[in-house]
Parts: C-alpha cells; sequence; structure tokens
C-alpha cells in the first residue's frame, strides 16, 4: 500500500477511471444510480394554434386588429367587401319570392280545376237524368207502337232522343275523366313547387351565409398571432390571415420506449420550460399515444433487412398543467421543456 502511494499518477489514473465509471452508470441509469423517475428533454409545450382564412373571395376593407393583440370569441377580425354578397342575397329572395306566388296560384289553379271536375260531374248525372227519361218514353210508346196507336215518325224521334242522351252520357263521362286528369296533374305539379320553392329559399340561406363570411370573427377567446392581411389586399378562399392561439397549454413529452414501462394516466409529473429560467411547474399524465412516432410518419422505415440495427422508439405523452399556477400563463406553444415523471407515484403501481 506504501509502494501505491509512491506513484501518485497511478491514484489519479484509478480516482478518474471509478469517476468515469460513475458517470456511465448515472447516465444509463443504473445501480446504483437508478431511479423511477423517467426524464427527457424531449418535450414541447403545445396548444391549438388555429389558422384563419376566409371562405369567400373578396376585396379586404377592414383590418381591425394588429399583431399578437388578445381577442375574445365573436371580435371582429377582418371586413371583406360585402356589396357583391348583398346582391345575390338579393337576387336569392326575389326568385325565392317568385317560386312563393308561384306555389300560391297553385292552390288557385287547382281550385279552378276541382271546380271544373264538379261541374263535369254535374253534367254527367244531368245526361245520365236525359238518358233515363229518353230510355223510359221509348219503352211506354214501344207497345203503343207495335198496336199503331202512335206514328212511327214519334217513334223514330223517340228512338234518336235515347241514342242522344246516350251520346252526351259518353260525352259527359269523357269530360269527367277529363276533368280528373288535369286536376292530377295539378297536384302532381305540387311537388315539383315546393321543391322549387325549397331550391330557392336554400339558395337565400347560402348567400346570407356568404354575406356573414364577409366578416371574419374570432373562432374563441386567446391571442393573435402575426397579422399578414392588410387593408385592399385581395384574398381569396383559405388565405391564410392570422392565427389564434387559445390560453389552454399542454405538454407533449416523447419518451423513450423502455421508460414507459410504469407511466399511466394520472401519474404526476413535473416539468421546467427553458424561456421561464427553468422554472417548475406540475401536471399529471393525461394521454399515451396508442403509437411510437414513426407509425405515424408517412414512409415508414422498412426493417425487414440483413442490416437491421435497432432504434429506441419515443412514444409521446400528454401532460395537463395543474390549475391556478404562477406564471403557467407565460407559456407558449413550441416552447422547450424538460419533463420529469415520478412513476412511483402512477396510480396503478
Amino acid at each position: 500500500m506504501k509502494n501505491l502511494f509512491r506513484y501518485p499518477s497511478i491514484i489519479v489514473v484509478l480516482c478518474l477511471g471509478v469517476v468515469g465509471v460513475m458517470l456511465v452508470l448515472y447516465s444509463w441509469q443504473l445501480f446504483p444510480f437508478n431511479s423511477q423517475v423517467e426524464s427527457t428533454d424531449n418535450a414541447y409545450v403545445r396548444g391549438n394554434v388555429t389558422l384563419l382564412s376566409p371562405q369567400v373571395s373578396g376585396y379586404i376593407t377592414d383590418v381591425k386588429v394588429q399583431d399578437f393583440m388578445p381577442v375574445k370569441k365573436g371580435d371582429v377580425l377582418f371586413l371583406i367587401d360585402d356589396s357583391t354578397y348583398r346582391q345575390e342575397l338579393l337576387q336569392a329572395q326575389a326568385a325565392a319570392a317568385q317560386q312563393q306566388v308561384t306555389l300560391q296560384n297553385f292552390e288557385q289553379n287547382r281550385a279552378s280545376s276541382a271546380a271544373s271536375l264538379q261541374l263535369a260531374e254535374a253534367e254527367l248525372q244531368s245526361a245520365q237524368a236525359a238518358e233515363s227519361k229518353a230510355s223510359l218514353d221509348t219503352g211506354r210508346n214501344s207497345s203503343l207502337l207495335a198496336k199503331g196507336l202512335v206514328s212511327k215518325t214519334i217513334g223514330d224521334e223517340l228512338h234518336a232522343a235515347l241514342l242522344t242522351a246516350k251520346a252526351n252520357v259518353a260525352k259527359a263521362r269523357a269530360s269527367v275523366n277529363i276533368a280528373r286528369q288535369d286536376l292530377a296533374l295539378v297536384d302532381a305539379n305540387k311537388a315539383s313547387l315546393a321543391a322549387a320553392l325549397k331550391a330557392a329559399q336554400a339558395k337565400v340561406e347560402v348567400a346570407q351565409i356568404n354575406l356573414q363570411h364577409t366578416r371574419i370573427v374570432a373562432p374563441s377567446d386567446g391571442q393573435l398571432g402575426e397579422v399578414s392581411a392588410r387593408m385592399g389586399q385581395y384574398v381569396t378562399a383559405g388565405t391564410q390571415m392570422t392565427s389564434i392561439t387559445p390560453k389552454i397549454v399542454w405538454v407533449t413529452a416523447n419518451f423513450k420506449e423502455r421508460q414507459l414501462a410504469k407511466m399511466n394516466v394520472g401519474t404526476p409529473a413535473t416539468f421546467t420550460v427553458d424561456a421561464l429560467d427553468d422554472r417548475t411547474f406540475k401536471g399529471h399524465v393525461v394521454r399515451i399515444s396508442p403509437a411510437a412516432g414513426s407509425e405515424f410518419s408517412v414512409l415508414k422505415a422498412d426493417n425487414a433487412t440483413g442490416n437491421f440495427t435497432k432504434i429506441s422508439q419515443r412514444i409521446a405523452v400528454r401532460i395537463e398543467l395543474e390549475p391556478n399556477q404562477p406564471q403557467s400563463d407565460r407559456l407558449r406553444p413550441g416552447m422547450s421543456a424538460v419533463v420529469s415523471i415520478d412513476t412511483a407515484n402512477s396510480p396503478q403501481n
């Protein structure tokens, strides 16, 4: 042992070796440094950033907001020239009114057709009555005619009257059938007129919606991003004008697959944010991704080769903040974070 102390360089090398081994054990969280706290710096603050775009085309007539302004739900942000859309609404309303009048005229036409049918039926009844009288007259005089008590001329007249009465009955029946068909055609046209009215009313609603869309309003409370729309600019449907970010944020942390063994929904978590001087915030796990991030990529890796190299996959974990924490209102989507989850306090452990 005394000889060992004679060589200080050997002691330094041994100490450095021990320190190196300890650092390796610590970095890999191996004994005696293994811990149930899982950490990752692959984490970011997230939020529902909504890009605002118009649904109609036109020139911007007014820009009521500026970059990064706080807004309330329903606040008017931009106005698009609505002169064309107002005229389209007036045209649609006029067309709907015309279809309404046409449908109202249908009732008058149907009433007229129904009256014509009633007249035809009355004329049929009159013709049938005349036929019945002619038939009775012919029957009563046929025996007298046979005995020679009535002249043949009278018999011919009675026979002709009977034939005329029958012809009138046939004519009246035909008139009834025609009147019924006319009424059926009028009734069948009602469905078409009603459908045309609904189509015209739908065009009115579409025109009203387009007119409303000339006012770009905030869909929710939040803070605007950079305003790219300018006065007099011509925009089309889908043109990005600005964005709005609500105050509700969360943290998405990407853990290695080996870190998820004891991690469950409800597990408490803490995280620090680089932009806020590493201030610590508290939260808890609310959801765990159903698959690794590689499974959501468009081009998936094909590992069916002889040169396979195992790579630890990342699983996204969503962490929700505990309410009423100081400076939590300063969190912004996109900020980098370092997340630590204590699996020892996992609800299912």
